[in-house]
């Protein structure tokens, strides 16, 4: 899918609002037990490509990921209370997390028979 476990982690535990999902993984890359502020963009940078090995890849696979994910627990128990059916609640989670797998499955696969032999970090 082009996504570490971390990143899978963050959005899973991410549920309840989405955008708790950077701050999860930061925290998870760090080792944390506490929300944490980096300085700059740099040490992000640092977080995400130099320690944990981003490509553009994984940041293609994790902002499609974002875009086509399930929606978060708020909009899911809304739907739950509008609709009265747990089906309807358990299929608006579940059609956008496959179309969300399968886009991400979809471009991973794609770059990497693009890339051939060729390292995805490297530029060009």
């Amino acid at each position: 899918m082009g996504l570490d476990g971390f990143i899978l982690m963050a959005f899973i535990l991410g549920l309840p609002a989405n955008e708790i999902v950077l701050p999860i993984l930061i925290m998870s890359y760090l080792a944390v037990g506490s929300m944490t502020e980096l300085e700059s963009i740099r040490d992000l940078y640092n977080l995400f490509v130099v320690q944990h090995g981003w490509t553009w890849l994984t940041a293609v696979s994790m902002m499609l990921f974002t875009l086509l994910h399930y929606p978060c627990g708020t909009t899911l128990l809304t739907i739950q209370k509008e609709s009265g059916s747990i089906k309807w609640t358990i299929l608006a989670a579940l059609i956008p997390l496959a179309i969300g797998c399968a886009v991400c499955i979809l471009v991973a696969q794609t770059a990497r028979i693009m890339a051939g032999s060729k390292p995805l970090n490297q530029a060009g």
